[in-house]
Protein backbone atom coordinates (compact mmCIF):
# COMPACT_ATOMS: atom_id res chain seq x y z
CA UNK A 1 0.00 0.00 0.00
CA UNK A 2 1.33 3.43 -0.93
CA UNK A 3 1.69 5.80 2.05
CA UNK A 4 -0.48 8.89 2.04
CA UNK A 5 0.98 12.28 1.22
CA UNK A 6 0.62 13.24 4.87
CA UNK A 7 2.43 10.11 6.04
CA UNK A 8 5.33 10.75 3.70
CA UNK A 9 5.54 14.40 4.74
CA UNK A 10 5.62 13.44 8.42
CA UNK A 11 8.36 10.87 7.79
CA UNK A 12 10.51 13.45 6.00
CA UNK A 13 9.96 16.04 8.72
CA UNK A 14 11.00 13.47 11.33
CA UNK A 15 14.31 12.87 9.56
CA UNK A 16 15.09 16.34 8.23
CA UNK A 17 13.17 18.77 10.41
CA UNK A 18 9.95 20.63 9.64
CA UNK A 19 11.56 23.95 8.71
CA UNK A 20 14.05 22.42 6.30
CA UNK A 21 11.45 20.11 4.82
CA UNK A 22 9.14 23.03 4.09
CA UNK A 23 11.95 24.69 2.13
CA UNK A 24 12.59 21.51 0.16
CA UNK A 25 8.89 21.01 -0.54
CA UNK A 26 8.53 24.53 -1.98
CA UNK A 27 11.62 24.21 -4.18
CA UNK A 28 12.01 23.67 -7.91
CA UNK A 29 15.22 22.11 -9.23
CA UNK A 30 16.14 21.39 -12.85
CA UNK A 31 18.32 18.40 -13.75
CA UNK A 32 19.93 18.71 -17.17
CA UNK A 33 21.12 15.38 -18.51
CA UNK A 34 19.68 12.18 -17.05
CA UNK A 35 22.63 9.84 -17.27
CA UNK A 36 24.93 8.59 -14.52
CA UNK A 37 24.97 11.94 -12.78
CA UNK A 38 21.52 13.31 -13.52
CA UNK A 39 19.47 10.19 -12.83
CA UNK A 40 21.20 9.73 -9.47
CA UNK A 41 20.83 13.41 -8.60
CA UNK A 42 17.11 13.23 -9.37
CA UNK A 43 16.67 10.14 -7.18
CA UNK A 44 18.40 11.78 -4.23
CA UNK A 45 16.45 15.02 -4.53
CA UNK A 46 13.16 13.15 -4.84
CA UNK A 47 13.97 11.08 -1.75
CA UNK A 48 14.78 14.29 0.14
CA UNK A 49 11.31 15.63 -0.66
CA UNK A 50 12.12 18.37 -3.16
CA UNK A 51 8.70 19.47 -4.37
CA UNK A 52 9.23 19.92 -8.10
CA UNK A 53 11.81 18.56 -10.51
CA UNK A 54 12.31 19.55 -14.13
CA UNK A 55 13.97 16.68 -16.01
CA UNK A 56 15.71 17.41 -19.31
CA UNK A 57 17.28 14.97 -21.78
CA UNK A 58 16.74 14.07 -25.43
CA UNK A 59 18.32 10.60 -25.33
CA UNK A 60 16.95 7.07 -24.94
CA UNK A 61 17.95 4.39 -22.42
CA UNK A 62 20.61 2.02 -23.75
CA UNK A 63 21.90 -1.28 -22.36
CA UNK A 64 25.22 0.34 -21.43
CA UNK A 65 23.36 2.91 -19.30
CA UNK A 66 22.20 0.23 -16.85
CA UNK A 67 25.74 0.08 -15.48
CA UNK A 68 25.44 3.34 -13.53
CA UNK A 69 22.11 5.01 -14.27
CA UNK A 70 18.77 4.76 -12.45
CA UNK A 71 16.95 2.82 -15.16
CA UNK A 72 15.66 -0.75 -15.49
CA UNK A 73 16.46 -3.35 -18.14
CA UNK A 74 12.81 -3.29 -19.17
CA UNK A 75 13.15 0.42 -20.01
CA UNK A 76 15.82 0.08 -22.69
CA UNK A 77 14.65 2.04 -25.72
CA UNK A 78 12.47 4.46 -23.76
CA UNK A 79 13.22 8.16 -23.62
CA UNK A 80 15.18 8.80 -20.44
CA UNK A 81 12.71 11.49 -19.42
CA UNK A 82 9.79 9.03 -19.58
CA UNK A 83 11.69 6.20 -17.88
CA UNK A 84 12.95 8.37 -15.02
CA UNK A 85 9.48 9.86 -14.59
CA UNK A 86 8.16 6.33 -14.01
CA UNK A 87 10.92 5.40 -11.59
CA UNK A 88 10.71 8.57 -9.53
CA UNK A 89 6.96 8.17 -9.21
CA UNK A 90 7.57 4.82 -7.51
CA UNK A 91 9.70 6.33 -4.74
CA UNK A 92 8.08 9.77 -4.47
CA UNK A 93 4.47 9.49 -5.67
CA UNK A 94 3.51 13.05 -4.77
CA UNK A 95 6.42 14.92 -6.33
CA UNK A 96 5.68 17.33 -9.19
CA UNK A 97 7.64 16.17 -12.24
CA UNK A 98 8.01 18.00 -15.54
CA UNK A 99 9.90 16.49 -18.46
CA UNK A 100 11.67 18.26 -21.30
CA UNK A 101 12.49 15.73 -24.03
CA UNK A 102 14.59 18.11 -26.10
CA UNK A 103 18.21 19.03 -26.60
CA UNK A 104 19.05 21.92 -24.27
CA UNK A 105 20.57 24.88 -26.12
CA UNK A 106 21.51 28.46 -25.33
CA UNK A 107 18.30 29.53 -27.07
CA UNK A 108 15.88 27.43 -24.99
CA UNK A 109 17.58 26.81 -21.63
CA UNK A 110 16.27 29.88 -19.81
CA UNK A 111 12.72 29.09 -20.93
CA UNK A 112 12.94 25.36 -20.22
CA UNK A 113 14.08 25.93 -16.64
CA UNK A 114 11.96 28.95 -15.79
CA UNK A 115 11.19 29.00 -12.08
CA UNK A 116 14.04 26.72 -11.04
CA UNK A 117 15.98 27.90 -8.01
CA UNK A 118 18.85 25.58 -8.88
CA UNK A 119 19.96 24.04 -12.18
CA UNK A 120 22.08 20.86 -12.04
CA UNK A 121 24.45 20.39 -14.97
CA UNK A 122 24.89 16.67 -15.68
CA UNK A 123 26.05 16.63 -19.29
CA UNK A 124 28.77 14.48 -20.85
CA UNK A 125 29.93 16.91 -23.55
CA UNK A 126 32.27 19.76 -22.50
CA UNK A 127 30.67 22.18 -24.98
CA UNK A 128 27.23 21.51 -23.51
CA UNK A 129 28.57 22.01 -19.99
CA UNK A 130 30.06 25.38 -20.97
CA UNK A 131 26.89 26.44 -22.77
CA UNK A 132 24.68 25.73 -19.76
CA UNK A 133 27.06 27.49 -17.38
CA UNK A 134 27.14 30.58 -19.58
CA UNK A 135 23.36 30.59 -19.94
CA UNK A 136 22.50 30.12 -16.26
CA UNK A 137 25.15 32.46 -14.90
CA UNK A 138 24.65 35.03 -17.64
CA UNK A 139 20.90 35.00 -18.28
CA UNK A 140 19.27 33.63 -15.10
CA UNK A 141 20.40 36.02 -12.34
CA UNK A 142 18.30 34.44 -9.58
CA UNK A 143 19.32 30.83 -10.30
CA UNK A 144 22.16 28.76 -8.84
CA UNK A 145 24.20 26.35 -10.94
CA UNK A 146 25.61 23.09 -9.56
CA UNK A 147 27.90 21.49 -12.13
CA UNK A 148 30.31 18.55 -12.36
CA UNK A 149 33.86 18.02 -13.59
CA UNK A 150 35.77 14.78 -13.12
CA UNK A 151 34.39 11.55 -11.69
CA UNK A 152 35.95 8.82 -13.84
CA UNK A 153 38.28 5.97 -12.94
CA UNK A 154 39.13 4.17 -9.71
CA UNK A 155 40.70 7.09 -7.90
CA UNK A 156 40.06 7.65 -4.22
CA UNK A 157 36.54 8.59 -3.21
CA UNK A 158 38.13 11.44 -1.26
CA UNK A 159 39.16 13.06 -4.53
CA UNK A 160 35.56 13.97 -5.23
CA UNK A 161 34.72 17.27 -3.58
CA UNK A 162 32.53 20.36 -3.89
CA UNK A 163 33.98 23.78 -4.59
CA UNK A 164 32.23 27.14 -4.51
CA UNK A 165 33.42 28.95 -7.64
CA UNK A 166 31.28 32.07 -7.23
CA UNK A 167 28.16 33.13 -5.33
CA UNK A 168 25.81 31.16 -7.60
CA UNK A 169 28.17 28.52 -9.00
CA UNK A 170 29.26 25.24 -7.37
CA UNK A 171 31.46 22.63 -9.02
CA UNK A 172 31.64 18.98 -7.92
CA UNK A 173 34.16 16.30 -8.88
CA UNK A 174 37.90 15.77 -8.88
CA UNK A 175 38.43 18.37 -11.62
CA UNK A 176 40.90 16.07 -13.37
CA UNK A 177 39.59 12.76 -14.71
CA UNK A 178 38.08 12.57 -18.17
CA UNK A 179 34.60 11.11 -18.45
CA UNK A 180 35.68 8.48 -20.96
CA UNK A 181 33.03 5.77 -21.29
CA UNK A 182 35.60 2.99 -20.75
CA UNK A 183 36.60 4.18 -17.27
CA UNK A 184 33.34 5.26 -15.72
CA UNK A 185 32.82 3.32 -12.50
CA UNK A 186 29.29 3.45 -11.02
CA UNK A 187 30.41 4.07 -7.44
CA UNK A 188 32.54 7.12 -8.32
CA UNK A 189 29.91 8.59 -10.62
CA UNK A 190 27.34 8.17 -7.84
CA UNK A 191 29.72 9.90 -5.41
CA UNK A 192 29.85 12.96 -7.64
CA UNK A 193 26.08 12.90 -8.09
CA UNK A 194 25.67 12.78 -4.30
CA UNK A 195 27.94 15.82 -3.96
CA UNK A 196 25.79 17.69 -6.46
CA UNK A 197 22.53 16.70 -4.78
CA UNK A 198 23.89 17.63 -1.35
CA UNK A 199 25.04 21.03 -2.63
CA UNK A 200 21.53 21.61 -3.97
CA UNK A 201 19.94 20.74 -0.63
CA UNK A 202 22.30 23.04 1.24
CA UNK A 203 21.44 25.88 -1.13
CA UNK A 204 17.71 25.26 -0.72
CA UNK A 205 18.07 25.12 3.06
CA UNK A 206 19.86 28.47 3.04
CA UNK A 207 23.12 27.08 4.39
CA UNK A 208 26.34 29.00 3.90
CA UNK A 209 28.11 26.76 1.40
CA UNK A 210 31.55 28.34 1.61
CA UNK A 211 32.82 25.30 3.48
CA UNK A 212 31.51 22.64 1.10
Amino acid sequence: MIPTKEEMREALEKRQGKEIQEKFSRATVAVCGLGGLGSNIAFLLARAGVGRLILADFDRVEVSNLHRQQFKASQVGMYKTDALFENLREIAPYIALETRTVRVTEDNAATLFLGAQVVCEAFDVPESKAMLAETVLGSMPDTFLVAASGMAGLGSANGIRTRRISRRFYLCGDGVSEAAEACLVPSRVALCAAHQAHAVLRILAGEDCKDV
